[in-house]
């Protein structure tokens, strides 16, 4: 044999021996793929816990968090229940009652004022229930704050004279502590001075009046617009209505004029009614007609209405020498008063009408009082109020 084919003999031998260490290398380590599935199984095996162990799935395997047995499961504590925790003090619902403020007057029949009565001969009836009486007082020479609402219209000489001769009187009964105002009306109201304490000014309003511009003589209109501005006026006001009570040409009509009165507060209306000599003198000539006397008589019936729902007086004097007693006996009715308020039984605010009714008793007996004279003689009086009052209403 040669050499040369000796060494190819050498050379195969050699790389059957290289490629047979190879086989056997690489058949000791697992393949890709069985490397790749292996530790995800074996992870698995190891990590997977049992179903009781109750836990959240997560990315890298279940969270074991062992569950509560039942027995082990509590509610949650709780504060006790405090009917009235003493940091929030005591809770109550009032229900506010307005105050009624009622200012009475109290005179015999020849206008004079009876002073030295207590509150406990004064009997209140709302709606016929009686009520308990919460504050009392008597006044006495007390300033006035009043509107003069003097009708002017050319309508007839004799009623403006009267008209004038009325205004005149009480503006002469004024005193210096007064506040006074003066309106006129025809076809709308004219405000010829405001509030003023000065009785110049006041005469120097009332010299205005002397020539009349229209025939019409709204009434319900004039009305309405003073108690609607005296609304805004605090304290006790008071109306002096000096007319004919005959109402030719207004946009409102009667019934309005009596709700507008019912819901006011704090004023009261005295009426001085106008051309009653002259109404004597037509009817005996035979001049007044049914259809002219009727209106008159319902004329008068207005005026006693307004001056009685609000607790004042309506006079018709006859001769100009009535009309300064008529004034003094309304400026006494004015300046000397009992004044009570009450807090009602009824405490619904419906905007209802509530019925008054004043009443003097003995305390005693709890009959009627008896007022007598220096000679034990018994008199005649009369007890001057509101009619009624309207109440609140919620929505107010």
């Amino acid at each position: 044999m040669s050499l040369s084919s000796t060494r190819v003999k050498q050379s195969c031998g050699l790389r059957a021996l290289v490629v047979g260490l190879f086989t056997i290398a690489f058949a000791t380590f697992p393949s890709p793929a069985q490397n790749s599935q292996n530790p995800s199984q074996s992870q698995s095996q190891q990590q997977q816990a049992p179903p009781e162990a109750g836990g959240p799935q997560g990315d890298i395997g279940p969270m074991a968090v062992p569950k509560k047995k039942a027995e082990d499961e509590k509610p949650p504590e709780r504060a006790p229940k405090v009917k009235n925790p003493e940091e929030i003090g005591t809770f109550s619902l009032k229900v506010d009652v307005p105050l009624v403020n009622l200012p009475i007057s109290v005179v015999t029949g020849n206008g004079q004022f009876i002073p030295g009565l207590k509150a406990e001969n004064f009997k209140i009836l709302e709606d016929g229930v009686p009520q308990k009486i919460d504050t009392f007082s008597q006044q006495s020479d007390k300033p006035i704050t009043a509107v003069l609402l003097v009708e002017f219209a050319s309508n007839s000489y004799a009623f403006i004279i009267d008209a004038l001769n009325a205004a005149y009187s009480f503006t002469g009964a004024m005193k210096k502590e007064d506040w006074i105002a003066v309106e006129s009306y025809d076809m709308r109201t004219h405000l010829l001075v405001d509030f003023t304490q000065d009785k110049n000014q006041v005469m120097g309003a009332l010299g205005q009046l002397r020539i009349p511009g229209f025939s019409e003589t709204n009434l319900f209109d004039a009305l309405y617009d003073t108690v609607d501005r005296l609304e805004g006026v605090e304290g006790q006001k008071y109306i002096l209505l000096i007319c004919n009570g005959i109402d030719t040409f207004s946009k409102l009509n009667y019934d309005k004029v009596l709700k507008k009165i019912q819901g006011s507060k704090n004023i009261t209306i005295f009426c001085i009614g106008t051309g009653q000599a002259f109404r004597l003198w037509l009817e005996g000539r035979g001049y007044l007609g049914p259809l002219m006397n009727l209106d008159f008589l319902q004329a008068d019936n207005q005026l006693n209405t307004f001056s009685k729902m609000t607790g004042g007086r309506a006079y018709f004097p006859r001769f100009q020498a009535e009309f300064p007693e008529d004034f003094a006996d309304i400026a006494s009715d004015i300046r000397n008063q009992y004044v009570i308020s009450y807090r009602p039984t009824n405490t619904k605010q419906d905007g209802s009408w509530r019925k008054l009714k004043v009443e003097l008793v003995d305390p005693q007996n709890g009959q009627a009082l008896v007022v007598q004279d220096q000679h034990h003689k018994k008199l005649k009086y009369q007890v001057m109020a509101r009619d009624g009052y309207k109440a609140k209403n919620e929505v107010d």
